[in-house]
């Protein structure tokens, strides 16, 4: 009796677990995937590793796969080749895109990040440290048309140091090298974005002493963009992704930097706990993340005019054209 009764009971196990499996299996067919590629891999995207953390593309009926893809012309290639749906990286490479005439030009439809994410380091002590006193330094600024480099650029200009003459401001190597090149010993100083940025402290090779975010002002730093084609035929999958980024940014402005770190930490598994946490106060601290995904135009100006101050952009593009607030709230 026993044995039959064990038998009922296990076939019951069985049965339950076939039906959840298949149940589960079934709502993931139902999602709409979606291929993302992101610029770099940082804490400062917090918001999105939330939203994908605590299934908000999901509630959405989206199964969203984010790819690194490093740099932000690298990103929109593999937009503009079909490789992914979604661009995740600076809005400058929208505006270079359709100023070179692309007809199926990249549209930014809903913003993350309103701050360049970089700190700057010194490898000396500074408490005092003051902008002039990049004067006659050597600065690893990353590579020349990104917007580390240019809005650090803008920022030194501003203070009326000319990057040209008063100091080196050094664009020659690729945006992955920097920390390396400045821990075996180039340059004064170099920007690097959390959790980098602390671990370079934490190993004894230098000091945050400023954040080129607050340095160059709010611009649309980190956009979501797709094809214009894409955007007019999948209005849905838009609409739909980016109410789930704005959940992003509702959690990270409304939790901790404990309580949004103990969401993201899979996605920093090289990250400690409490290298985590303190990343994403910097954050918190310098008001890195927009409010809404909407983009607005005076921001998107502004960061045509520091694109401009490093000459490289010839004509201003238009913001009603590669900029489509329709699907922010």
């Amino acid at each position: 009796m026993k044995k039959i009764l064990f038998s009922i009971i296990g076939l019951i196990i069985i049965i339950v677990s076939i039906t959840i499996i298949f149940l589960n299996n079934k709502k993931d067919s139902n999602l709409k995937k979606i291929k993302v590629a992101e610029v770099t891999h940082s804490v400062f995207y917090a918001p999105q590793y939330a939203a994908h953390a605590l299934g908000y593309y999901e509630d959405e009926g989206l199964d969203v796969e984010i790819i690194l893809t490093s740099g932000a012309d690298a990103v929109a290639a593999a937009v503009l080749s079909g490789d992914v749906q979604i661009g995740f990286c600076g809005s400058e490479q929208t505006i270079y895109i359709y100023n070179q005439g692309e007809k199926d030009y990249l549209v930014n439809f809903s913003a993350l990040t309103k701050k360049d994410g970089s700190f700057l380091i010194a490898r000396n002590e500074n408490k005092n440290f003051k902008v002039t006193d990049l004067k006659s330094s050597h600065i690893i600024a990353g590579r020349k048309g990104g917007m580390p480099s240019m809005t650090l650029k803008w920022a030194l200009n501003q203070n009326g140091i000319d990057t040209d003459k008063d100091l080196n401001f050094d664009t020659s190597i690729a945006f992955a090298s920097m920390n390396g090149a400045f821990i075996g010993g180039t340059g004064d100083y170099v920007t690097a974005f959390e959790p980098a940025a602390s671990q370079l402290v934490k190993q004894g090779y230098g000091h945050i002493v400023g954040s080129i975010g607050e340095l160059g002002g709010n611009v649309p730093y980190t956009t979501y963009s797709a094809r214009k084609s894409y955007i007019n035929k999948n209005k849905d999958v838009i609409e739909g992704f980016t109410k789930a980024t704005q959940k992003g940014l509702d959690y990270v402005h409304n939790h901790t930097a404990e309580e949004i770190a103990d969401v993201i930490t899979s996605y920093f598994p090289d990250v400690s706990y409490n290298e985590l946490v303190n990343s994403i106060q910097k954050y918190k601290d310098i008001d890195s993340w927009y409010d809404t995904t909407e983009i607005n135009e005076k921001d998107f100006d502004h960061i045509q005019e520091i694109i401009k101050n490093d000459n490289e952009l010839d004509k201003k593009a238009p913001f009603n054209k590669l900029v489509d607030n329709s699907f922010s709230k």
